[in-house]
């Protein structure tokens, strides 16, 4: 099942402690269906000097967050996803508030259009 948020999208956090932020998709994980957004649940980690990190520290990154949390956002609001087949045979994602294209999930067919061949019968 294609996911309803894909990297460079912005969204909206709506739930947790972190609703109403909003930022840019970074990263997808489809196996675990998280999405790490670029401003969004910043954790602190304090990390031990190894040999790559010589120095350790202290160091703010963000954390994944379910993907079921998160909207795309459609003229400043959050908008639920709906998916279309259109006549060339392509899937896009379209925003429901505006019916707005969010990108394409599949190019157009190659046999979109075409009639279908008939088989030759043999004898």
């Amino acid at each position: 099942m294609p996911a309803h948020v894909r990297k460079g999208d912005t969204v909206v956090v709506r739930s947790g402690a972190q609703k109403g932020q909003v930022g840019e998709v970074i990263r997808v994980d489809p196996e675990n269906q998280m999405v790490v957004i670029k401003g969004v649940n910043i954790v602190t980690r304090h990390m031990r000097a190894t040999r790559t990190n010589p120095n350790g520290g202290v160091v703010t990154r963000e954390a994944p967050l379910h993907w079921s949390k998160v909207n795309p956002v459609v003229d400043g609001k959050p908008s639920r996803v709906r998916f279309q087949e259109r006549d060339d045979g392509s899937k896009v994602r379209v925003a429901v508030r505006g019916e707005k294209v969010l990108g394409t999930v599949r190019g157009p067919s190659k046999s979109a259009g075409k009639t279908p061949r008939k088989s030759a019968k043999k004898g």
